[in-house]
């Protein structure tokens, strides 16, 4: 009989057995099921880096809507302003200015403002 991959093939299953490890009932011990659950776990994992940049940036906003509460401009109309004033400041830069720096986000706000009028 020929050797059929013997060391490789063996190589390959306890790669397989070491990346399915902690897997829930056959997923981690049936070589079928190990490699639908790693395919799966692989996609869930390139989507969810996708959506971590969505929910970040969705957060982002939300802080910046809240922090705008009782200036009497509303979030497109900051972001309008900021554009016609060119001021160029990233949502993420935004977000953190209103949490850590209340009075310099206030700034920003009145020179949006400002440029909206003019």
């Amino acid at each position: 009989m020929r050797a059929r991959k013997g060391a490789a093939r063996a190589q390959a299953r306890k790669r397989m057995k070491r990346a399915s490890k902690g897997y829930y009932g056959p997923h981690h011990h049936v070589r079928k099921n190990m490699k639908d659950a790693q395919l799966r776990a692989g996609q869930h994992a390139y989507d969810g880096r996708k959506m971590r940049k969505r929910d970040m940036r969705s957060l982002w906003i939300v802080r910046i809507t809240a922090a705008l509460t009782g200036k009497e401009v509303n979030y497109s109309t900051l972001l309008n302003g900021l554009k016609k004033a060119n001021i160029q400041i990233n949502r993420k830069m935004l977000s953190d200015l209103a949490i850590r720096d209340p009075g310099a986000f206030d700034k920003v706000v009145e020179a949006a403002r400002a440029a909206l009028q003019r």
